[in-house]
């Protein structure tokens, strides 16, 4: 019988007081403690495992989110340009992408998407999962981009266009510097909703922390341990990004407008 596989996999397999840590110390293969908690001459251990699906889960929050801020960004903007054909593009993009479940649009970039695209099919699963998240999440960035332009004043976009600019350079040098800085507090919230999402990345054999929560748990039978350490680097994570974007926020918040205390 494997070690650690003499216990139940459901919460209470042990007194709170039985807690073994030592199990990230130990070799994947054999269950064997290794010095240092890391594996040397080709063998991991459970800490290695972890690190490297943080780093899975980090390398889709980002990627996913460089994805949703260009494209919500661009959308959100049609949304308030003054033609319909566009505005209609920017609410189609934005209605489609925040009214169907995360999972399975994950889901429909794994497994319909390639079959009616054929090139698709060589495309590694990251990217998928990257653009299926980042789409996801760029119809709420889309809204609030939208939403943030049109708080503004009437009368900026009037003056701008008064002063010879055109539509575009009047986004560009009016709008958008004011309205960028109005939405940075819900894109915050958005930027840490993204990490938490990246948990889906497991239904597509993405090896990031869900998954390994998951596995490394029916192997040890450890679950305490293995689930509150993927907790808390999840809780690390995204407060990471919000003291980033709290940083941000402060350093470009435009006094008199809504939020600047």
């Amino acid at each position: 019988m494997p070690w650690g596989t003499d216990r139940t996999s459901r919460g209470g397999e042990h007194p709170l007081g039985n807690w073994d840590w030592q199990v990230f110390c130990r070799n994947t293969i054999d269950g064997e403690v290794m010095q240092g908690c890391f594996g040397s001459n080709g063998d991991i251990t459970y800490l290695d495992w972890l690190l490297s699906a943080w780093g899975w889960t980090l390398s889709v929050s980002f990627c996913a989110l460089a994805v949703a801020l260009i494209v919500g960004a661009l959308m959100g903007i049609l949304r308030t340009v003054p033609h319909k054909g566009l505005v209609f593009l920017g609410n189609a993009w934005t209605e489609l992408f925040r009214n169907i479940p995360l999972l399975v649009q994950i889901f429909l970039w794994y497994h319909v998407v390639p079959a009616l695209v054929p090139p698709l099919r060589e495309v590694p699963s990251f990217v998928l999962v990257v653009l299926g998240l980042g789409f996801f999440t760029s119809a709420r960035v889309a809204e609030q981009v939208r939403a943030g332009i049109q708080s503004l004043p009437k009368g900026q976009r009037y003056a701008g266009l008064a002063l010879g600019l055109t539509l575009p350079q009047t986004y560009r040098y009016v709008l958008l510097p004011m309205a960028m800085r109005i939405v940075i507090p819900p894109l915050t919230s958005e930027s840490m909703n993204i990490i938490k999402n990246s948990s889906v990345a497991f239904a597509v054999s993405i090896a990031e922390m869900t998954m390994f929560a998951m596995q490394a748990q029916e192997e040890t039978s450890r679950g305490i341990e293995i689930y509150l350490a993927v907790t808390g680097l999840y809780f690390v994570s995204a407060f990471a990004v919000n003291r980033v974007a709290l940083v941000i926020e402060k350093k470009l918040r435009v006094p008199g407008m809504v939020g600047a205390h």
